[in-house]
This record gives structure tokens, sequence and C-alpha cells, in this order.
């Protein structure tokens, strides 16, 4: 995560509650009919006094809380913590007229996101507020809530002379009259704003989710095993994945990161929340269709119906994206155009720049636009999924008849246009406008004659999750394609709408796209579709401040100077663990397939494929090696989700190429990351084997973490060949010399690592495990580990996304950590490591602790025995338990805290470094851990190179430097 603090002062935001109302977070919380307010803080006896801003920043938190009103808004939970960042920002509020009342509690939480105020205490009461601790001076922060009736903090004249000075501070420097700044859209006059700017006495804590999750207990102390890990209202998944993406949404809020990371991290969040619609909500509603809340409701406490899951998934996405809307327009964007990149509203623009986007619709959008009336005549178009609309309201100015009308917005277009008319503009080069605001704008061009009432954007979002029935199914690829046909049909899940689209429409679109519920639709005000967001055309300088200092992988020490032919005999002078996106993907595991496409000496190979991209150099090589008469067999898994399409496509290239293609095995996924070569040498044939933690991929292997293990080891190769004869034909393999493989002996050799170390435990021997993964939910394995720690055993888990165990309980947990990192690159490594008495084991593959992994797929796990890469795993290991920067804590009531920031309750148990060295440590601690190993693989490389620096006779020649250029 680099990028330095930020050093911005923090909002200090709270208020007296009255009885009955929630503390959430201590933020301010709007109810219908409560009437305006103001806010100040105190510290002590002293006040800060109010500041007001430019007018028309806040426009957007008038529309929110408008909409969330009228939209269903987040009903909070009593209890709760006040949320902490390091840094700070302004916290806008909004002061709405008297009698109108203001609305919208869900957007004003999301608002109080963007701030930081310091931690609640964590007692019974929760209104009481904490003492922060810094390790130095200590204040209280108490918030206080005004009524507009007692007077405002300044008067009418003071505001409007501070929005003044603010206003005319803030405008940009322009030598050219040309380029004028752009007028701030003008504040509806029932709005005023009043903003309470104060320096923090200390940095507060950080915890995700902000709040509790609904249904979900925080105390489950006293609750036996069995019910621990198998109720719902302690471990759910769907609020489990967004407790996950309440993290990767905190990457946004955190001033640390670089501003346009920042704007990544929005877009990543958002994507995420799609997919989380189309796979998991996708599947409640049709758990909820067949009515299986009939077969659940034996024990209610147990499982929750799926009527329950979609109500308070409901609530915390909700309360999600208006705090994604809030940071990104209230926070992101404000700080980007300081920098010189904005995304301008259209009435923002000047007249000639607006003509000359009318010319850009003419020329390039209003030929593929297709206006499409919906009336008896006209029915309701079909939408595809994850796409923009515009819904229309016409008047015929001859028969003043209202019309309606869709307007689809392409997805092949670009979603943002440069305002830059030409190549050396380079005032305008970063400033953008949204293509749908083109299209709005330019309407009358497609309604001739016609009086467009309103216009306004709404998204789609259809159901991924399909009934499949493998056993009957004739092909598997054909059954596949059908699928795919299906799913352009699919029901439909969400609907997102402009905050201001009319009550009217809102209700039609429902009606039309057969949304019952009111839980299913989503009032956006700011951009649709943020996942688009790291998709702008930014032109930037070198080394920008903006974005993360670029990383450049490098050559694996053992591999640097290798040319093809050599690969082999390097692999042969003992294994090799690599590590991406640290070690280039490109100079090794592409560069290992296409020696063995190239190498006349290999007759074999074979290979799974997960997900990967059509214009892979790996499906290339594998092409090339059948054409070339070799022997190649390759496991395409079809069904890997949102990759369909992509891998038929790749699995033709292959066949028309020769290879032998398999498409996985009917009811289980192939998920497992093996590659085999089998190599004729003078002492007979010789099989090479690498077996990953990630895809084959060279896109995604440059910014996810995986370990990759090349060798030779001839019980290695032999049970690959197993493996592959399972994959390939009809082959029953009861036991494997080395390898684990789901789903048949790995959980079992799994439960047994485990009871050995509860064995060791109970003798007074050393015991410790720690696993890596990216998601823990399998019951009988959380249930073992739950076991283990009441024997003593020391257990880490490090945890990426959603985990079932729940830390901190009172002889059941006591000895359990976990922890979740999420940085600059995501985690995606797996590895155990089992103490054994003192003689460490260590294990990497493909598969999560998840119930999927164990029993549904095809997975493999790989015992790395080489004591120097056992060191590497090790100190990987170390970093992830030392980071103080990157680094989440999941608390006893389930959610996590960031470590680094403010104090926790119960500190984390202090991990004593095996082989790390102390340089590593003490920056993985401030800086993260992807920020140290970085710094020390590059080192190393440099190191490697130095030392191959040499003549033939040995002697060391002049040194120079060298660059790495893969």
């Amino acid at each position: 995560m680099g990028g330095a603090a930020a050093g911005l002062g923090t909002t200090c935001v709270g208020r007296t509650l009255r009885p009955g109302e929630s503390s959430l977070l201590g933020h301010l919380e709007f109810g219908a009919g409560l009437h305006a307010k103001t806010i100040a803080c105190r510290i002590g006896s002293q006040q800060w006094r109010s500041h007001s801003v430019a007018p028309g920043i806040f426009s957007r938190t008038a529309k929110a809380a408008n909409a969330a009103a009228r939209m269903a808004s987040v009903s909070s939970s009593p209890g709760g913590e006040r949320l902490g960042r390091p840094g700070g920002q302004v916290l806008r509020s909004v002061k709405k007229k008297k009698n109108g009342g203001a609305k919208g509690g869900g957007r004003a939480h999301a608002d109080a996101l963007v701030q930081h105020p310091v931690e609640l205490d964590e007692g019974a009461n929760d209104e009481k507020p904490r003492v922060a601790e810094n390790g130095a001076a200590t204040a209280v922060l108490t918030g206080v809530l005004e009524e507009e009736e007692n007077g405002a903090l300044l008067s009418k004249e003071e505001l409007t002379n501070k929005a003044l000075e603010l206003k005319h501070s803030s405008k940009p420097k322009v030598d050219d009259a040309k380029h004028r700044p752009r007028k701030a859209r003008a504040p509806k006059k029932a709005d005023s704003v009043a903003v309470e700017v104060c320096q923090p006495p200390a940095v507060g804590n950080v915890v995700m989710p902000p709040q509790k999750q609904d249904g979900l207990e925080a105390d489950v102390a006293g609750i036996g095993i069995d019910t621990l890990v198998v109720a719902d209202s302690v471990y759910n998944k769907e609020l489990s994945w967004l407790a996950f993406n309440w993290r990767v949404v905190h990457m946004a809020l955190d001033v640390r990161t670089p501003l346009l990371e920042r704007l990544r991290f929005l877009a990543i969040s958002a994507r995420n929340l799609d997919e989380f619609f189309c796979k998991r909500i996708g599947a409640l509603k049709r758990q909820e269709a067949a009515g299986v809340e009939n077969l659940i409701n034996v024990q209610p406490l147990m499982a929750w119906t799926p009527q329950q899951q979609l109500k308070y998934v409901a609530r915390e996405v909700r309360l999600m994206v208006d705090t994604q809307i809030a940071c990104l327009t209230e926070d992101v964007l404000p700080a980007l155009k300081k920098k010189g990149l904005n995304l301008v509203d259209y009435d923002e623009l000047h007249l000639h720049e607006k003509d000359q986007l009318r010319l850009y619709f003419k020329s390039s959008l209003e030929p593929i636009l297709t206006p499409l009336a919906v009336d008896p005549g006209h029915p309701f178009p079909y939408i595809g999924n994850l796409t923009s609309s515009i819904a229309v309201v016409l008047k015929d100015p001859y028969d003043d008849a209202v019309q309606f009308a869709i307007v689809s917005v392409p997805s092949g277009l670009e979603r943002w246009k440069s305002l830059a008319l030409t190549k050396t503009d380079d005032y305008n080069r970063n400033t953008f406008v949204s293509v749908e605001a083109i299209i709005i704008n330019n309407l009358d061009l497609l309604f001739g004659g016609m009086e467009i009432k309103s216009a306004h954007v709404f998204r789609t979002t259809r159901n991924a999750d399909v009934a499949r029935n493998e056993e009957e199914a004739e092909d598997l690829l054909e059954m596949i394609t059908d699928e795919m046909r299906e799913l352009r049909f699919a029901p439909f899940v969400r609907l997102e709408v402009d905050c201001d689209m009319p009550l009217e429409v809102v209700q039609r679109l429902t009606m039309e796209l057969g949304l019952s519920d009111k839980d299913d639709v989503y009032s956006i005000c700011g951009p649709m579709a943020l996942g688009e967001l790291d998709s702008l055309p930014v032109k930037l300088e070198l080394n920008s401040p903006l974005i993360y200092t670029p990383w450049t992988a490098k050559t694996h020490p053992r591999l640097q100077g290798c040319v093809q032919a050599d690969v082999f005999e390097v692999i042969k002078k003992g294994d090799i663990l690599l590590h991406h996106p640290y070690h280039s993907f490109v100079t090794s595991t592409q560069h290992f397939v296409e020696a063995a496409a190239n190498d006349p000496k290999v007759v074999a190979i074979k290979a799974t494929l997960y997900r990967t991209n059509n214009d892979s150099p790996v499906i290339s090589a594998l092409a090339k090696a059948a054409e070339s008469g070799k022997q190649v067999a390759v496991l395409v898994e079809l069904k890997a989700r949102f990759d369909e399409v992509r891998n038929m496509g790749f699995a033709q290239k292959l066949e028309d190429a020769g290879c032998n293609v398999a498409y996985g095995l009917v009811g289980l996924k192939t998920h497992c990351k093996c590659i085999m070569v089998v190599r004729q040498e003078d002492d007979g044939l010789r099989t090479y084997v690498h077996l990953g933690t990630g895809n084959y991929n060279p896109r995604t292997a440059s910014v996810y973490t995986d370990f990759g293990l090349l060798s030779c080891d001839p019980d290695l190769g032999m049970d690959v060949a197993d493996l592959f004869k399972y994959l390939t034909g009809y082959h029953r393999q009861v036991a494997y010399r080395k390898l684990l493989v789901a789903p048949g002996t790995m959980r079992n050799e799994f439960i047994w690592l485990i009871e050995r170390e509860i064995s060791n435990a109970q003798a007074g021997k050393p015991a410790s495990i720690i696993v890596k993964c990216n998601g823990l939910d399998d019951q009988v394995m959380v249930a073992k580990l739950y076991e283990a720690s009441k024997a003593g055993v020391k257990i880490d888990c490090i945890v990426r996304g959603m985990c079932r165990i729940r830390t901190g309980i009172p002889n059941v947990s006591d000895n359990i950590r976990v922890v979740s990192i999420l940085g600059r690159f995501l985690e995606h490594h797996r590895i155990f490591r089992f103490e054994n008495g003192g003689k460490a084991e260590y294990y990497m593959g493909s598969a999560d602790w998840m119930t999927r992994n164990l029993t549904r797929r095809v997975e493999v796990v790989t015992p790395v025995e080489d004591e120097s890469l056992q060191k590497e795993l090790q100190e990987m290991l170390d970093a992830c338990l030392s980071d103080r920067r990157t680094a989440w804590e999941m608390r006893a009531d389930g959610r996590y805290q960031l470590l680094g920031v403010g104090s926790m309750k119960n500190p984390p148990r202090k991990h004593v470094p095996q082989v790390a060295s102390p340089k590593l440590i003490a920056t993985v601690e401030t800086r993260g851990l992807h920020e140290g190993l970085m710094e020390i693989v590059a080192k190393r490389c440099r190191k490697a190179k130095k030392v191959n620096l040499r003549k033939k006779d040995g002697s060391a020649i002049k040194a120079r430097r060298q660059y790495d250029s893969s």
C-alpha cells in the first residue's frame, strides 16, 4: 500500500443521543421529521467554530438524503463504535429546511464514514465517550448536536463571507482567458451547510464493518462448538463476504493510499458488489423462489431463511454503496481536482465545450443509439446484465400526452470522454465527462419535436446463478453454451437508479423488471457503475505521486540469464520457489512452458487451465507444442464463474491446434494449478512439474500474490501423472505419494495433521499451526481448529476474505488469531505450516479451507520439503504476522480492526519472527507486507546479478548498474 500519510485534520462529529435513538458509529443520523441541525465538536470545554464551504459542493449529499427516504433508508443497529482512520477529511453535513425535515439516515451514516472520530468505549453503554490513548496526552471527544432554533455557530453573514473566501481561494490560476475555471453548480435554496474542522487529539481506531451487522451476535461466549460452527447468527457467508468488501472500501477511504489508487479501490469494491449480486444474491433469489425456507424452519435459530438473509444484506449494501458515493464525491474527486484530474458535471461545461460534445454526439453516438418507445405497441425492451440505460419521460406538444422511452447505453462505448479538444490541449487532458451525461444532454436529437420532461440513468443486474444438471448433459461444452444463452435472459436481482429519478418512474421500472421487493432497488447519488472508474484514460507523469511506486517484477535469481534449453538443467539442481508478482511470471512459469514447447527432447505436456486470457502466451505455447507433434493434453474448466465464454474460446483454439482437450469433471470444478512436462533424457524419461497457487494468467500474475514450485521430484512427477489420469480418463487413485488431493484425501490429511499438533501440545511438545488462505469456512476444519485451540495449540489464520472462526471465545478460541491483509496486491496464495514438534512441515497449493474446495473441487496441495524453500515460506509468514500497516485483526465481536492505528482492547499476540530479517520486519511494520517483500526481493535479485558478473576465470569484473527488463 504505499503513499505517505496525508497529515490532514480530522472532522469531529457526534451528538447527544435522545431516548430511543441509535448510537451507530456515533455518527449523525437523520430521521424523518427531525428539524435541521448544525454540528459542533467539543473537546473538554473548548468548542470549534463551524466553517462554510463553497456553494454547490454538497448538493449530492442533499440529494442523497431525499432519495434515501424514498427508497427505504438503512435502519441502524443500536450500539456500535465510531470509525477512525489516519489523517482526516472534512465531513459534509447538510442543513435542511426547518419545515421539511431532513431524511435519509443511510446516507448520513455514509458521510460520517469519510471522517475519523475516536472510537467509543467497548462497554455495555456504547454512548459513553472513550478516552483516547496514544501514549501521550489523552482527551475526551464528545459530539454535541444543537438545534437551529438555538442559533447557528456562525451568523449568516459570517457563513457567506467564509464561503466567498473559500470559493475565491480555490480558483485555479489561468493565464489564458479561454480556460476559465468552471462554475460550481449552485446549491438548492433549501440547503445550507456547516462544516466542523478540528485537529484530532488522538488517532481513532479503524473498525470494519463500521457497525454491528444485523442478525449477527457480537458476544458468542458460552455457545457450544456444535452451534458455533453451524449457526448463521455466528457466521453468515454473505455477511462475511460483505465484511471483506468493507475492508476493500477502506482502502479507498484511507488517505494514506495514493489518490488514483483510492479511485481504483472504489472501482474494485464496486465490481466486487456486482459479482456478489450476480452470484450470491442470485442464489438466494433462487432459493427464495424454490421455497427453501420451508426446509430450514425446523432450526430457525441455526439457519436463516433466504428472506432474512436478503433483508440483512440489503441494509448492509445500502450503507456500503452510500459510503462509496460519499467517499468519491466528497473526498476523492475534490482531492483529484486539485491535482488536475477532474470529472465534471455537464452543467459545469462552457458553451464551446458543449458545442464540441454535441458534434461528438452526432458523429460517434447518435448513429449507434436506438431510442425505444414503451407503449402498447412497443413492449419493454431487452436490457442486458450490468448495463446502463436512460429512462426518458417525454411530452408530446401536440396533444400533451406523456410518453415513456428507454435509451440503452451500448456497453462497448468508452465510459469517459476527455475534454481535450486537441492533442496539445494540456489544460483539459485529464478532464472528463461521462458518456451518459453527453447522451442525456443531447436527447433532443433522438426525440425530435418532443419535450424532454426528465431523463435519468438506471442500471440493471441479472442473476448469474443457474441450475445445472451435469449428470444428464450429453456434452458439457454444449451445456455451458446453452447456459450462457440462458443467462442473457435471467431474472433481474438489482435495480440501481439515479436518486433524482421520479418515484413513478422507479415504480414502473421495478414492475417492468419483475422486482417486487423495495430492497432490490438502490438509489445512487453520484456516478453509476463505479466499477468503471479505473478505466479513466488518465495521462500521468512518470513516478506520479497519485499512484503506487511502479513495480517491475524481477527474474528469479536461479533463472537469471537462463535460456530456454537451460531451464530444465537449473531445475535438476534443485527445486525453485517462485513468488509472484515479486518474481516475474514471464521469465519463470511462462518461460518454462515455452521452453517445453520448443525443446525437441520434450515429448509430452499436460496442463490444467482454470482462468486465463485468450491471448495468453501459455495458450500459444501449448498450441505450438501440439502443432510440432508433441503430445499435449489440457483440462479447461468451462465452469469457472464469469469466465465461461473466454474459456470456451481458448479451448476451441487448443483443439484446433491438435491438443487433447477435456472440459472438466461432472459435478466438480477443476481448480488445481499444475503443469507436467515429460522429457526424453540420456537416462530415460524425466518428469518436470509446476505446482502453483494461482492461475496461469500473465495479467493477474502481476497483481495477485502466488507461489509456484518448479520441481523434478520423481514422486511428485508420478503423483501428477496419476492426477491427469483421473482428470482426462477413468482412473481411481486411492492414495498419492506426496500430494494432498481433493475431493479425495485432502481433508482427512489436514485433520490428521491437526490431530498430531493436538497430541504434541498435550505431550508438552512444540505445537502450532499457521494457515494462510483466501477463505476459511469448512465446518469440519473450523471445529478441529477450535479443538486444537482448547488443547493449547497456537494457531494463526491469515485469511483474506470470509472466515467462520470467531476469536477470543474463552476456553474455545483463546489461542487463535485471525488476520486479514489487503494492500496494493491481492493476497492469493495458500500456505499451511504445522510445527510437528519442532520439525515444521510446509504445504502450498490451490485449496482454501472452504467446503466447496474440499468437497466439490479438484484441488492439489504439495509439501515443500527443501529446507531453503521452507525458509522462504517462513519468511513470508513472519512478514504477514508482523504487518502493522495493511493487516486487520479479527476482534471478539467478529469485526476487524486495522493494526498500527489507535489501540486495541485486546492487543494481538506478538509474533516472534523465525527467519525474517530485522530489516524486513521493520519495513513490514511501518510500510506493509507488500512494500517489505518488494524491497527485499529487489535487493536479492541485484545481489545475484553482481555475483554473476564475473569473468570466465572467476575474477570479478567492474561493477556496473544492471537493469531488469523482465
